[in-house]
């Protein structure tokens, strides 16, 4: 799967590091900001290599959601609000189909593959987010608010425009991010449009391995350096 191939380096990209785990591993998904966990999810390896590896959630898995400090679900909360008031953390399970992250290293988003409940693909799902560090209990990013989603017939939209600039207003990114980020997207928007890898590479018929078991949530998953 030639991912890194068909898209140019992002600014300041690392080169990508080598493989550490196998199928079946589990490992921690987390999203950091300024060293403060704000969501962690455990995942298990479907693949590991220096170009793209990729993660299962699964239903059921027991996860940490990014809350308001007392404990209001963000969403909850009109748009323009949501960045104004620190953020928590609340133990919670992951509902619904499971979802298949890939992780181009180096690049500052991640595809993610959805399924409805009969199993038919539901879309993907690209995330912006920091670039990947790799920790030897799992990935860490941080994310970047907006996002693209992109239909089973190959349509593309961008998701949560309103986000960014609420997250822009309250000072949670500065106007240099927004044109990077955005920049982001829209290279990884030629990549849809041309459908290039990983859109073109058949992950939407992955199906997990039935003696996979489901990860378990760190206790220290705050704290893992």
């Amino acid at each position: 799967m030639a991912y890194q191939d068909e898209l140019p380096p992002a600014p300041d990209a690392t080169p990508p590091p080598p493989a550490l785990w196998s199928p079946g591993d589990h490992v921690l998904w987390r999203f950091v900001r300024h060293g403060t966990v704000e969501a962690a999810r455990p995942v298990t390896v479907v693949r590991d290599a220096p170009d793209l590896s990729v993660f299962w959630l699964a239903p059921g898995t027991p996860i940490v959601r990014a809350v308001l400090v007392d404990g209001t679900p963000i969403r909850s909360v009109p748009v323009r609000e949501r960045f104004a008031h620190p953020w928590g953390t609340r133990e919670s399970i992951w509902h619904g189909p499971g979802v298949l992250k890939l992780v181009p290293w180096g690049a500052a988003h991640s595809v993610w593959v959805f399924w409805d409940d009969d199993g038919s693909l539901r879309g993907w799902y690209v995330n912006l987010e920091a670039p990947h560090r790799r920790r030897p209990y799992g990935v860490d990013t941080s994310d970047h608010v907006l996002d693209i989603w992109v239909t089973p017939d190959r349509r593309w939209e961008w998701k949560d425009e309103d986000e960014l600039t609420a997250a822009h207003a309250a000072g949670r990114f500065g106007d240099e991010d927004l044109v990077a980020i955005r920049a982001e997207g829209e290279r990884v928007i030629k990549l849809i449009e041309r459908w290039a890898s990983p859109f073109r590479d058949g992950w939407e018929r992955f199906r997990p391995d039935p003696d996979w078991s489901l990860p378990a949530l760190p206790a220290d998953w705050a704290t893992l350096p």
